[in-house]
């Protein structure tokens, strides 16, 4: 079974988000915290093949530790893909079982698979056969009308048999058939004494559990029965969360003291970005949920909203907008 050392940042990661955890999301998240396993947006594993693999998949460096999780249900694709993402430099790679979007049911993958172990285990066989990274499986406790323990159980029981080096568990059901993709981030209930007896189960298999956990306190409880705790929303709308992820999950010192600071640290790769072509807005997306409740953060996001999506924004409009909480901090502690 695998060592958690083989693991980096397992006690701690941030999840995979569709259209939130990109390469940008990504390198402000590894300022944050230095130590918190970082997954890429779920990339189908015929796009890793086909598609533009330097925008689907590239990453820098800094990055690491870094999974790619991919999206599919046929074996033969998805090691050719994990192969394809272990050749970039990823450190794991991640099979997505509980994504309930309309496109995944459509390809038959995603969430689907909860309801196909065998098939799991085969697409779990070829990918390690194919690497010698971890692979890792994203699951739910079931879909629609399944036992949750029953289903849960029976996925692991073949993932583990086919090699799985761990196993995330979002603590929910899936509802494939009557609720949307966002309902389903929320709405099914949550099940965390279940993932807690699976890994009593499977003391020996990482296994860490998403679904819910919007506090690193939430998070050091949840420790005490798994392995690890994967935070999605939470660490995405509230980033200044992060920067105490390295103090109170791993035992380490935080790398800057506060979001200032993190965003200077920030401005070299939106200069690198800018002068290559990418939108500033591209960027600075991903940093609308800092100050949150402080003075000046309205005005912060304002002009963020406004000014980043300007042709030929430059690094000046964030300058602007991270002065105007720094000129109201200082207002309000006179």
């Amino acid at each position: 079974m695998t060592d958690l050392n083989a693991l980096p940042g397992w006690r701690f990661s941030v999840a995979p988000m569709m259209d939130w955890t990109d390469r940008h999301c990504r390198a402000f998240h590894r300022l944050l915290t230095r130590r918190a396993r970082l997954y890429s947006e779920m990339v189908t594993a015929d796009a890793v093949r086909f598609g533009p693999r330097e925008r689907l998949i590239g990453f820098d460096a800094s990055e690491h530790p870094i999974a790619l999780q991919l999206g599919g249900a046929e074996p033969e694709k998805l090691a050719r893909a994990a192969r394809i993402g272990a050749d970039f430099g990823y450190d794991e790679i991640n099979l997505n079982c509980g994504c309930p979007s309309d496109r995944v049911q459509d390809g038959r993958f995603g969430a689907c698979l909860m309801r196909e172990p065998a098939l799991v285990g085969d697409c779990v066989a070829a990918m390690t056969a194919a690497v010698a990274i971890p692979v890792t499986v994203k699951c739910r406790i079931g879909v629609d009308e399944q036992e949750p323990r029953e289903a849960l159980f029976a996925l692991v029981e073949k993932v583990v048999s086919a090699g799985a080096s761990g196993v995330v568990v979002h603590a929910r059901k899936a509802w494939l058939e009557g609720l949307s993709p966002r309902e389903n981030r929320s709405v099914p209930p949550l099940d965390y004494a279940l993932v807690h007896e699976l890994k009593r189960a499977h003391p020996d298999l990482p296994i860490a559990i998403n679904g819910g956990i919007a506090s690193l306190a939430a998070a050091k409880a949840e420790l005490d029965h798994v392995d690890g705790v994967m935070m999605g929303r939470a660490a995405y709308q509230d980033p200044e969360l992060l920067l105490d992820v390295d103090r109170e999950i791993f035992s380490c010192p935080a790398p800057f003291a506060d979001a200032f600071d993190a965003l200077a640290a920030y401005e070299p790769h939106v200069a690198r970005q800018l002068e290559q072509g990418t939108r500033l807005s591209d960027m600075t997306r991903h940093l609308l949920g800092l100050f949150a409740g402080r003075p000046g953060a309205r005005l912060y996001r304002q002009r963020l909203s406004t000014l980043a999506p300007r042709r030929g924004a430059g690094l000046e409009v964030l300058r602007e907008a991270v002065a105007a909480v720094s000129r109201e901090r200082l207002l309000a502690a006179e």
